[in-house]
C-alpha cells in the first residue's frame, strides 16, 4: 500500500507540466483561440490523467491482496439433566438467612440456573407432599418464572424428603442424558411421606443419578415462624434440626456430596462448587474461510485503463 505514495509526485509533476504549458504547433498568435468558447472537451482534457491515477491506485490495492474472512463456529454440547428439589415447608421461613431461608434458596438457585447454558433443568418442591413445579426444560426464562412462584404454604406442611427425592427421580427416569443430577435442599428431618429417603437414594443409584444434598440452617438456634391461635405469626428461637446423617447417606449412595449451608454466602458457595463439579462437555470447532477480493479490483483497473485509452485516442485525440 506504500506504493500509493507515488501518486503524490505524479500529481505534482502533472500540475507543474500543465502550468508550464507548451505548444505542439507554433502559430503567430492565439488571440482568436483565447476568445473561443470552452467546450466539454476543454473540461475533459484532464480525464486521461485522472483515469490513469485511478487505475494505478486500483492495481496497488489489488496487489495488496484484499480478503474477506468468514469465521464460523460449530459447537456441540453434551448437556446435563438437573432436577432441583427444594423444601418449602414452614420452617423454611426461618430468619437465620436473609431475609429468610426460602428466599435465599430461590435467589441462589436462580443464579445457578442462569449459569447452566445448554443443560436441561427442572424443579420439584416438597413439604408434606411433593409435586413438580417445572419439568426438564432448556427455557431458562420459564424456569426462572416458575422458581419465583415458589412459596411456603402452597402444600401441606411437613418434610417428606423421600417423596421429594422420588418425584425428582421420576422426572429423570426417561432422560437419555449421560449425566443426571439431583440437587436436594432441605432444612429438616424426614417426618412425612410414603417413601424412605435412603430407599429413594438406592433407586437413584440404580438409575445412575447423582444426588447432591444441602442442609440449610445455622448451627444452634434460629428464629422460626410460629402462628398463634389468632393466626398471627411471630418468630421464636428454636433448635435447628437437620438429619445430616440421612442427607450424607443419600449423597454417599449416589456418588454425590453433602453440604451444610449456614448463611447466604455459604449457600452461594455450595451452588458455585456444584456448578464446577458438574460441567457440561462442550466441543467447539472453528472454521475460517478466506475469500480473495483482488480480482474485482484488477478488472476495475483494466476497465479504467481501457476508458483512458478511449478518451485519449477517440474523444481527446490530438494532432499530431
Amino acid at each position: 500500500m506504500w506504493l500509493l505514495v507515488l501518486l503524490a509526485p505524479m500529481i505534482a509533476y502533472y500540475i507543474y507540466r500543465t502550468l508550464q504549458g507548451g505548444a505542439a504547433i507554433r502559430i503567430s498568435t492565439i488571440e482568436g483561440v483565447r476568445r473561443a468558447p470552452r467546450t466539454l472537451r476543454y473540461w475533459l482534457r484532464h480525464a486521461p490523467f485522472v483515469l490513469r491515477c485511478a487505475a494505478y491506485a486500483l492495481l496497488v490495492v489489488a496487489l495488496a491482496r484484499p480478503q474477506d474472512v468468514d469465521e464460523q463456529r460449530r459447537s456441540s454440547a453434551e448437556g446435563i439433566d438437573i432436577m432441583m428439589a427444594v423444601d418449602v415447608s414452614g420452617s423454611m421461613l426461618a430468619r437465620d438467612f436473609k431475609p429468610d431461608r426460602i428466599t435465599a434458596a430461590k435467589e441462589v438457585a436462580g443464579k445457578f440456573i442462569a449459569d447452566r447454558y445448554g443443560d436441561r433443568l427442572g424443579l420439584v418442591v416438597f413439604a408434606g407432599e411433593a409435586f413438580t413445579q417445572s419439568p426438564l426444560t432448556t427455557d431458562q426464562s420459564t424456569l426462572q418464572t416458575m422458581l419465583a412462584r415458589i412459596r411456603s404454604g402452597i402444600i401441606e406442611d411437613g418434610t417428606a424428603i423421600g417423596n421429594g427425592l422420588a418425584t425428582a427421580i421420576n422426572r429423570l427416569r426417561e432422560s437419555d442424558a449421560k449425566s443426571k443430577v439431583i440437587i436436594l435442599l432441605t432444612d429438616g428431618v424426614n417426618n412425612r411421606g410414603e417413601i424412605a429417603p435412603l430407599m429413594a437414594a438406592d433407586i437413584a443409584a440404580d438409575m445412575g443419578i447423582k444426588v447432591y444434598t444441602i442442609g440449610v440452617g445455622t448451627r444452634g438456634k434460629a428464629p422460626y415462624p410460629v402462628v398463634d391461635m389468632f393466626g398471627n405469626m411471630s418468630y421464636q428461637p428454636m433448635d435447628v434440626e437437620i438429619d445430616e446423617k440421612t442427607l450424607e447417606g443419600i449423597a454417599e449412595r449416589t456418588g454425590g456430596r453433602y453440604f451444610r449451608a449456614t448463611d447466604n454466602d455459604k449457600l452461594q458457595s455450595i451452588y458455585d462448587e456444584i456448578n464446577q463439579l458438574e460441567k457440561s462437555k462442550v466441543e467447539v470447532t472453528d472454521y475460517t474461510v478466506y475469500h480473495e477480493r483482488f480480482l474485482a479490483l484488477l478488472l476495475a483497473a483494466l476497465g479504467v485503463l481501457l476508458l483512458e485509452f478511449l478518451f485519449t485516442n477517440i474523444i481527446l485525440k490530438r494532432i499530431p
